[in-house]
Parts: structure tokens; C-alpha cells; sequence
């Protein structure tokens, strides 16, 4: 089945990005995002327990912790959100597209796969593409990444065999 293709307002580098390549791929303002939205779960609790305080300050120990690891998780899905819009094309990505481009036709100068060889059946493959393409978007129904090396990604390869 074809991927459904979108007009952007930049250029698509991956509609199924592989989980590291999203993570490598974070920004300086993706790892800044993470960190203020890990910071902000347990100010806000301190904020609260400040303006009405319940237990006199003591026992916030595990509230602190909790929420400290909400947030944590929150901020890294967030920051992985917004990589992964750039990806899509969604959100300005010049340095992705730069980056995406250097590291693809390195690959295939070395001979290597494009995205990576599996030993999975195709239609195993094919179906892990299907599950996990435009993921990012479901979030907040549950976390699904790809962690499948498969050649379903949306884009025309022959891009990067031009500059080589």
C-alpha cells in the first residue's frame, strides 16, 4: 500500500523514522523542552504544597519523585514529537534535511542499506511500517515507536544516490 502523501511546507525526510534516528537527531531546543517540562512537573507541585500546604512540607519525597518521572516521560515524548514533525516535513528542518542527506549518501557509498538490514519476513516489515508510520501522532493513546529496520519510508531514495 502506498503512503498517503501530504503537501508540506518543507521537505519530507522520513514519514517512519527509526527511534534512534529521531533521538539523534533532537536539537538543542528539543533536549531544553525535555528538561523544562521535567523541571515543571515537581515546581508546580512545590507551588501548590507552598500555596496550601497539606502535610507541612514533609512527605513529599515520593510526590516529588512521581511527578519528576511524569514529566520526565512527558518531555521526552514531547521533544521526540517535535523531531519527529521535522521528519515529516510538518516543521522547518533545513539541518535535518542537510544531515539526512550527508549520512544517507554516506551509507550508500559504504554499500550499506539505506535503513538498515532485518531479519524479519517482508510482510512482518510491512506491517510494522503500517503500525508504527505517523505513530508520533497517537501519543496520547499510547507511546509506539519504530524500532524496525525496514524500506517503508515514504520518500524517493534516489535522492541520495544523485549526490554521490
Amino acid at each position: 500500500m502506498p503512503v498517503k502523501e501530504f503537501n508540506t511546507p518543507y521537505p519530507v525526510i522520513d514519514t517512519d523514522p527509526h527511534f534512534g534516528r529521531v533521538v539523534r537527531y533532537f536539537r538543542t531546543s528539543d533536549y531544553a523542552t525535555w528538561a523544562g517540562l521535567t523541571a515543571a512537573g515537581p515546581a508546580i507541585l512545590l507551588g501548590m504544597e507552598k500555596m496550601n500546604p497539606v502535610a507541612g512540607g514533609r512527605h513529599l519525597r515520593i510526590p516529588l519523585r512521581i511527578a519528576t518521572a511524569v514529566t520526565a516521560f512527558g518531555g521526552f515524548l514531547y521533544a521526540y514529537q517535535r523531531s519527529s514533525f521535522r521528519f515529516y516535513g510538518w516543521e522547518e528542518n533545513a539541518a535535518e534535511v542537510e544531515k539526512d542527506k550527508a549520512e544517507m549518501s554516506q551509507r550508500l557509498k559504504e554499500g550499506k542499506s539505506l535503513y538498515g538490514d532485518s531479519l524479519m519476513p517482508e510482510h512482518t516489515l510491512n506491517d510494522s511500517a503500517r503500525n508504527s508510520r505517523f505513530a508520533q501522532l497517537k501519543f496520547a493513546a499510547i507511546p509506539w515507536f519504530n524500532f524496525a529496520n525496514h524500506n517503508n519510508h515514504g520518500v524517493d531514495t534516489s535522492k541520495y544516490s544523485e549526490s554521490s
